[in-house]
């Protein structure tokens, strides 16, 4: 929301708890003067449309965007929002939701809330937005310019690993030399440093529930670390407001933001589109 005041608090609270692929469908844009400085993290916006608008709205200046997957699946506009996407940048990764709703993927491991979104989303996209689902890269992804990052939506070692905890992250933190991996899939803001052979979770803190908030996470060059931007359309972390982060690459500091967008607008679409009412519900408890 531009002209919104935002509550911010910084430093870190610990303890709570790959080749190169370059898509000649997803060529950056010579818009772009790289080398980039900050990077703005979109994930799992999930065809929520209100969400996005208002985290487009707030977010500051930025020099490159990075979708992290499912962009489409459970709410009221998916094309829309994947025309927003697709305005955006074109640096993706392809989420799970992205791969069952194109039919790259089965659906035999979704719920059946899940499932049912995925079929009538699959009914409502244009023949030329299932393609261009379906041509989405799988993760990790890399941008040249960018050698310390990586871009995945579920884990570097498996595109479609849920990394919840700090169990989850300990292999991938081990095993990849990639000093910074951005990831979404879980819909939990946060991520997770590796000191030593140990890896510790990270929550941004806010001091409210419902204004436009922002935290800041210095990050340190000699340790390895998994991102997770937060969830634009369904957050999971009990905070309804949508999230995403920006990267400044030059200052080497992860900022997480919390931003409050059109709930109800929202989740009158998805009941006009008689999907599941909890589809609607879980958005007001950010669960």
């Amino acid at each position: 929301m531009k002209g919104c005041c935002f509550v911010s608090s910084s430093g870190p609270d610990l303890g709570h708890g790959l080749p190169a692929y370059a898509a000649a469908a997803f060529p950056l844009q010579k818009s772009y003067n790289p080398p980039f400085v900050r990077i703005l993290l979109l994930s799992d916006i999930h065809s929520n449309l209100e969400a996005l608008d208002s985290c487009l709205a707030a977010a500051p200046a930025h020099d490159l965007v990075v979708n992290l997957g499912d962009t489409v699946g459970y709410g009221g506009n998916p094309n829309e929002v994947i025309a927003k996407a697709q305005a955006l940048g074109r640096v993706f990764v392809r989420g799970n939701h992205d791969k069952a709703v194109c039919g790259l993927m089965n659906l035999e491991d979704f719920n059946p809330v899940a499932g049912l979104a995925t079929l009538w989303t699959r009914d409502q996209l244009t023949p030329k937005n299932l393609e261009w689902l379906r041509e989405l890269p799988q993760g990790p992804i890399h941008v040249d310019e960018l050698p310390d990052i990586q871009f995945v939506h579920g884990s570097p070692l498996d595109e479609d690993e849920y990394m919840v905890s700090a169990r989850d992250a300990i292999e991938p933190l081990i095993t990849i030399p990639v000093p910074v991996t951005f990831f979404g899939h879980t819909h939990l803001q946060g991520g997770f440093v590796l000191t030593g052979e140990i890896s510790e979770a990270y929550h941004p803190g806010y001091r409210t529930v419902g204004q436009p908030e922002s935290s800041d996470w210095p990050l340190r060059k000699d340790r390895r670390y998994l991102i997770n931007p937060g969830s634009v359309g369904q957050p999971r972390d009990g905070d309804w407001r949508a999230g995403f982060a920006m990267f400044d690459s030059d200052a080497w500091v992860v900022s997480f933001y919390r931003i409050p967008y059109n709930l109800r607008v929202a989740q009158e679409k998805i009941l006009a589109a008689n999907l599941p009412q909890r589809l609607a519900t879980r958005l007001a408890t950010g669960r």
